[in-house]
C-alpha cells in the first residue's frame, strides 16, 4: 500500500497550526510558574538528559494523560491556567503531539523549535533523570 502522505507532510501541516517557541523564548518562560515544559521522548531516550524542570509524558501515553475520562488521567494536565511547551528530539513528533492535544480542545498547548537538539544547541540547561528525581524527593 502506498503512502499517500507522508510524516514530512504531516509534520508541516501540524507546524502551521500550533504555536511554536525558540529556544530563547522558552528560556525566558522558564521561571513562570504557569509554565510546564513536557518531554513526550521515549523514556530510552532520556540517557542525554531533559530540560530543567520537565515533566515526562511518554508520546504514546499523552492523549490518555491529558483527557479527564482516560483512567490513566493525570491532573497536572487539567491545569487550564498553565501553558504545556512540548518538546521531542527535533521537534516533529512535539509538533504532531501538540496539534493532536489542540484537536482534543487544548488550546495551552505549543512546542518548541528544535526539540531537545535545538535546546542543548542553544545553551538551554539539562538535567539528568537522577538529578531531577533527587530534586523531587527534598
Amino acid at each position: 500500500m502506498p503512502i499517500t502522505k507522508g510524516f514530512r507532510a504531516l509534520v508541516d501541516e501540524a507546524m502551521a497550526q500550533v504555536k511554536t517557541y525558540t529556544v530563547d523564548e522558552v528560556k525566558a518562560k522558564l521561571a513562570d510558574p504557569k509554565t510546564q515544559i513536557v518531554d513526550i521522548r521515549d523514556v530510552r531516550e532520556l540517557g542525554d538528559g531533559l530540560i530543567v524542570g520537565a515533566f515526562h509524558a511518554p508520546r504514546c501515553m499523552l492523549e490518555f494523560w491529558v483527557d479527564p475520562e482516560s483512567p490513566y488521567h493525570k491532573k497536572l494536565f487539567a491545569d487550564e491556567g498553565r501553558e504545556f511547551i512540548l518538546y521531542c528530539g527535533l521537534g516533529w513528533r512535539s509538533a504532531l503531539a501538540a496539534k493532536t492535544l489542540k484537536d482534543m480542545g487544548m488550546t495551552n498547548v505549543a512546542h518548541i523549535e528544535g526539540g531537545f537538539e535545538g535546546w542543548v544547541k542553544g545553551g538551554g540547561a539539562t538535567e539528568t533523570v537522577e538529578e531531577q528525581k533527587a530534586k523531587r524527593k527534598k
